[in-house]
């Protein structure tokens, strides 16, 4: 991380800005992001998602097929992001696409590349929440949002190969914050796929709370067929399968957020 910014100015998005992250792929991160807007929305809270991954999947995953503006058109102020935002369950979505690729490229050699987003933030009020559905990766893209956000949940399984994910976000935080004099957190980890039956879950739980000066969210997301099978519809499992257990974690999850835990 050269090209270091000795000060940042403050966001004027006056909502929580949230980064969905974890560079380990197949995490629930996308589903998280999906239904996490549709739960807050259904509680009444005005919400923002931006799909900040080139492979698109939350695009997808909300039934967005064709669109007149993307994110990657807004980071080559192209668009406002007020203008590419379309409404899908109550929330309003940035949609995205594989030219977000191809702009983090040409953000390389760009003073200040870091803050694209940020600046792309500014200005959009009246949201209470505006999520950001990263990456797999820590790339400069992932940075990007990590530098706009207040803070990130990371969305986990409850298996061994998972800690050392969790290690590398947790470090690329610290550096992020020292580079930028920022004060970015992870507010807690989501338990995702979560099989009750199953003692490695409920170990890897505990490690992490011996081990880790990292809350865990009370809430679980719980494996379910239907999170699955609600993208292939263009919907979240909240709208498609309402009653599932996957629908109801999250449901709980969203209240649990709202009421500033853990």
């Amino acid at each position: 991380m050269d090209n270091l910014v000795d000060s940042f100015v403050p966001k004027e998005f006056m909502g929580e800005i949230i980064a969905i992250v974890n560079q380990k792929g197949g995490t629930g991160k996308t589903t998280t992001s999906v239904n996490l807007s549709s739960a807050l929305a259904r509680q009444g809270k005005d919400v923002v998602v931006i799909d900040f991954d080139p492979q698109a999947n939350l695009t997808y995953a909300f039934g967005i097929e064709e669109n007149e503006g993307t994110i990657a058109d807004v980071l080559r102020e192209q668009n406002s992001l007020s203008d590419v935002l379309l409404e899908r369950e109550g929330a309003r979505v940035a949609p995205g696409d594989i030219a977000l690729a191809d702009v983090e490229v040409s953000l390389i050699n760009e003073i200040g590349r870091e803050f694209f987003l940020s600046e792309a933030i500014k200005g959009l009020n009246g949201y209470d929440y505006l999520i950001i559905d990263c990456p797999p990766s820590l790339s400069l893209l992932a940075i990007n949002a990590l530098v706009a956000a207040d803070y990130s949940i990371v969305p986990m399984q409850m298996e061994v190969m998972s800690l050392q994910g969790l290690n590398q976000i947790r470090n690329t935080i610290e550096r992020i914050n020292r580079s930028y004099k920022l004060d970015i957190y992870i507010k807690g980890i989501l338990a995702v796929m979560v099989d009750r039956r199953r003692n490695l879950d409920s170990e890897i739980e505990d490690f992490i709370q011996n081990n880790y000066e990292i809350p865990l969210f009370s809430s679980k997301i719980r494996t379910n067929v239907r999170a699955s099978e609600a993208p292939s519809f263009g919907q979240s499992v909240i709208s498609y399968a309402p009653r599932s257990n996957s629908a109801i974690d999250y449901m709980e999850f969203a209240r649990e957020l709202m009421n500033n835990e853990p």
